[in-house]
């Protein structure tokens, strides 16, 4: 009975020593702080900008077209002024498509890209468990999936500093790469 007791609390003992290692990190923090979605972010606050200001000229000159077209319109006939009106509808409706088409485009793109770089985040975390083996790295983010975590388990700024690391020296090997084809 001895040896079954002394087993049972050798086995006990060897399974509470092999818990899976386990940790989280903050979705939020690390996607925000990677420096690739820092640029990607400022990449298409330009574009936006720059179509702002596309669409603000064309808005501006149609705007013109409308001035002019109501200080003379007193001098047009019935007819000629109706058709023009018709012109100019058209024309608002016109401007109105191709800023919901560019604007739809753009938004297109920018969601495109930030959906890549979650998913270069999220290999970049396997990847980094699996190296330094992790069961399980969880996800955290505003909604508070983590109500608690022993201290310590946190390692979002760690894995935000190898994922930056990384992707600066592959950049810089990309650099290195071009300057030696010149």
């Amino acid at each position: 009975m001895k040896k079954i007791i002394l087993s049972l609390a050798t086995i006990a003992t060897l399974m509470s020593c092999t818990q899976d290692k386990t940790a989280y990190v903050d979705n939020t923090v690390l996607i925000q702080d990677y420096y690739k979605m820092k640029s990607t972010e400022a990449r298409f606050e330009k574009k936006s900008k720059a179509l702002s200001e596309e669409l603000d000229s064309v808005a501006a000159r149609f705007q013109e077209e409308v001035q002019e077209f109501q200080e003379g319109m007193n001098r047009m006939s019935t007819q000629d002024r109706e058709r023009r009106q018709g012109e100019l509808m058209q024309k608002q409706q016109m401007l109105q498509q191709r800023q919901q088409q560019k604007s739809q485009m753009l938004r297109q793109e920018s969601d495109q890209a930030i959906d890549s770089l979650i998913t270069e985040v999220k290999d970049f975390v396997a990847d980094y468990g699996e190296e330094r083996g992790y069961a399980y790295i969880f996800g955290s983010n505003e909604s508070a999936n983590i109500m608690y975590a022993k201290e310590g388990l946190d390692i979002t700024q760690d894995v935000l500093d190898e994922l930056n690391a990384a992707d600066e020296s592959a950049s810089e090997d990309s650099m290195d790469d071009e300057k030696s084809e010149d």
